[in-house]
């Protein structure tokens, strides 16, 4: 669950709402084990969810460099370079309706 928590710091354009919220959402979920909470803890899961958000965002305000700002597409780029050279190249899968024999 967390490789899909991404870093948002230094990017231009700068994280979107939706981007900390997701991030949020699935560092909720690492911690508490739930993907989607039982009804009887769906109000402590969202208000968490919210609580880590606006954290979250407070932080990714607060923090300064003097790195330029990193290019989502690179970065991008980057990562599944990363991933190929861990996991393999994915195998390419056939049209339907091609039959190679």
């Amino acid at each position: 669950m967390c490789r899909n928590i991404k870093t948002l710091h230094n990017f231009a354009p700068p994280a979107t709402e939706e981007e900390i919220r997701a991030s949020s959402l699935q560092f909720v979920r690492k911690l508490s084990g739930f993907t989607k909470p039982s009804k009887a803890n769906e109000d402590a899961f969202n208000r968490a969810v919210d609580r880590v958000t606006l954290a979250a965002r407070e932080l990714l305000n607060s923090l300064v460099t003097n790195a330029p700002p990193r290019n989502r597409e690179t970065e991008v780029v980057k990562a599944r370079a990363r991933s190929a050279k861990r996991f393999g190249a994915a195998p390419v899968a056939m049209m339907a309706g091609h039959n190679h024999d």
